[in-house]
């Protein structure tokens, strides 16, 4: 057999009844229950308590009279009171009943026993106590009115002389007094009780709700906060100080508004401002945090996501149109979106580096549309034109010529789909450095060389300072030349006729410094920042005057970085253009994943260079100074 929770006793059987008799609305709100539950016991308990004594009142009082009848069968007033709460759930209305019922009957009974003088005219003190436990102002001053009109009643009917003449005599007048005194206090201590015992249920349910709403505001992780129209706040909770980092005393007043981002005090306050008028408002700013125990570091300020509204709306919405100084409040809920605002801006960030990746493509179809049809459409026509060699009657000197066009053409395909592939590799990662040890001076001396015929086809002077004692450096031969190639061949591309190019070599340190400067067209400011990405020319003005495909500088760039080496550029447009490398002279490969080695970020400045002029007699005077130094111009 199994045991109740809940030991069964009298008072919770009677507690089950009465549950079961209440109203369906009353049910459901514990304060409400408690009320409709003090209202029934006691009439109920008492009108049958009063049907439970009748018989043995007559057996001791013997045939009752008209009055005792009246009386006694008065006493199912209060069961059909119980019945019309029970039934339509007006607790009101059943309070202004019961005191009509309850006047009623002490008028009868006072009338028939002396008027104002009878016992029973004490038990109109009872009727507004009664009406005050249904906790209505309403139902009070009604209570009060109708026991002052029927003690006026029967001090207006004793004074004409309309009581019954059989008065009852000293020693019964006095008994019955004590009867009604006695039995009126009683009565008035079972409403005391009743009325102590609604309070305390009052309490503990109050009690109960703050606790609750306590338990909410300390384990939410929003912040709800009570603010006046100018933004003091009046009521914050425990949640401010976790997302904020300091005591929430501290908020309090103009506490929070002092952290809010300068930038974002107006629309702080416009926002409390709007929802004090009526309006629901939403609205996003940054609030400083101290950095203390901060899960993102060391972060000054967070996002944080406000919906506002007023605390009364029909208040708000009132006189609108009046100029009445009305303090309307706001109350706010606050949620730190930092995380959210992050993932918009690396949302922003892909879509910026996919619309990047989407025109550098453009910028490869583009190029390589002019960079391929070129040297392919000058193979195809030279070849057809040797195979048609003797309907078109060429000379040995225009075979060799076309052979040699057909060479150079192919050579420039070579090269740019080799600067393709190795592009390619670096950016995946798979572009292995074969390290050994070289001559740097030796290797520079033969690239510079190289590139001498160029630029002496092109009008430029071509300077190299390498000194002789440059030691021997660990690292990939072959990606230092095309490091040097790319650069120099850069260098001698965006240079005019009469300008100059100088290559430079020297030891800092542990480090080999390569210096490649030119007086060319340079570079703008705004182009100055994307040096360096793939298939990235600079320049509109001067963009299609030279062919290639945009790889060289990246190239270089991915090179120096797989070398653990630093790439800085400075330009002005119009004046020239100087490219640094720091390369290591003693390569180490790092023990990391490819996708570590993956090019750095280059350092990129404006250059100021001296006048073109003096550029050259600075370069002059190095000449005279420095047997080292090795000219090679037209």
């Amino acid at each position: 057999m199994s045991r109740s929770a809940r030991p069964v006793t009298v008072l919770s059987i009677i507690r089950d009844c009465l549950d079961a008799l209440l109203h369906p609305s009353a049910r459901y709100d514990a304060l409400t229950r408690a009320r409709h539950r003090a209202f029934m016991a006691p009439r109920l308990l008492g009108s049958l308590a009063a049907f439970a004594a009748f018989p043995i009142y007559l057996a001791m009082r013997g045939a009752p009279s008209a009055v005792e009848v009246a009386a006694f069968a008065w006493l199912i007033a209060p069961i059909m009171l119980s019945w019309f709460l029970s039934r339509t759930g007006r607790y009101e209305g059943a309070h202004v009943l019961s005191s009509l019922a309850l006047a009623g009957l002490i008028m009868a009974v006072a009338i028939t026993t002396g008027g104002i003088e009878s016992f029973a005219a004490v038990w109109l003190i009872v009727v507004p106590l009664e009406a005050a436990l249904s906790a209505s102002r309403r139902v009070a001053a009604f209570a009060s009115l109708l026991a002052l009109s029927c003690a006026g009643i029967l001090i207006f009917v004793g004074q004409l002389g309309w009581l019954p003449l059989d008065a009852p005599s000293a020693a019964e007048r006095s008994l019955l007094m004590a009867f009604g005194v006695a039995s009126a206090t009683l009565y008035a201590a079972g409403l005391a009780f009743g009325a102590e015992s609604l309070a305390r249920t009052g309490v503990a349910l109050l009690s109960r709700e703050e606790e609750r709403y306590r338990l909410l505001a300390r384990n939410m992780s929003d912040v709800i906060s009570r603010h006046r129209r100018n933004g003091a706040v009046q009521f914050i909770s425990p949640a401010a100080e976790a997302m904020l980092g300091m005591p929430v005393a501290q908020l309090h007043g103009h506490g929070l508004f002092d952290r809010v981002h300068v930038a974002d005090r107006p629309a702080y306050l416009t926002a409390l401002s709007d929802a004090a008028r009526g309006n629901v408002r939403s609205v996003e700013f940054r609030l400083r945090r101290e950095p203390t125990g901060s899960e993102r570091g060391q972060v000054d300020f967070i996002w944080v996501e406000m919906r506002c509204r007023p605390l009364d709306q029909d208040l708000g919405r009132q006189d609108i149109d009046r100029d009445v100084a009305r303090e309307t409040e706001v109350v706010a809920v606050m949620r730190d979106i930092t995380d959210r605002k992050l993932s918009e801006q690396a949302l922003d960030q892909a879509r910026s580096a996919a619309e990047a990746a989407d025109a550098a493509k453009t910028r490869f179809l583009a190029t390589m549309s002019h960079e391929l049809r070129t040297p392919l459409n000058a193979i195809i026509g030279f070849s057809d034109m040797i195979a048609q060699e003797q309907a078109l009657m060429l000379g040995a000197a225009q075979r060799k010529e076309y052979a040699q066009l057909i060479n150079d053409s192919g050579q420039h395909l070579l090269s740019v789909v080799n600067g393709i592939l190795d592009m390619s590799k670096m950016e995946s990662g798979n572009f292995e450095i074969a390290s050994e040890p070289f001559a740097p001076r030796a290797s520079l001396m033969h690239c510079c060389n190289l590139l001498a015929l160029k630029a002496r086809e092109n009008g430029i002077d071509l300077v190299t300072d390498a000194p002789q004692d440059l030691p021997v450096m660990t690292g990939d031969p072959r990606a230092f030349k095309q490091i040097v190639l790319n650069l120099v061949a850069n260098a001698i591309k965006f240079t005019e006729r009469g300008g100059q190019v100088s290559v430079s070599a020297a030891v800092s340190g542990s480090h080999l410094t390569l210096r490649i400067s030119d007086t060319g067209v340079g570079i703008a400011p705004d182009d100055l920042k994307r040096i360096g990405a793939p298939f990235f020319q600079a320049g509109k003005t001067y963009q299609r005057r030279h062919e290639g495909t945009g790889l060289g500088l990246s190239i270089v760039k991915s090179l120096v970085a797989l070398h653990l080496g630093d790439l800085t550029v400075q330009s002005r447009l119009g004046e020239g253009t100087a490219v640094t490398v720091k390369l290591p002279l003693v390569y180490t490969s790092p023990q990391a994943k490819p996708a570590d080695r993956m090019p750095a970020e280059s350092k990129i400045a404006t250059l100021t260079p001296v006048p073109r002029q003096e550029h050259h007699d600075q370069h002059h005077d190095q000449l005279q100074d420095q047997p080292a130094l090795v000219k090679k111009s037209a």
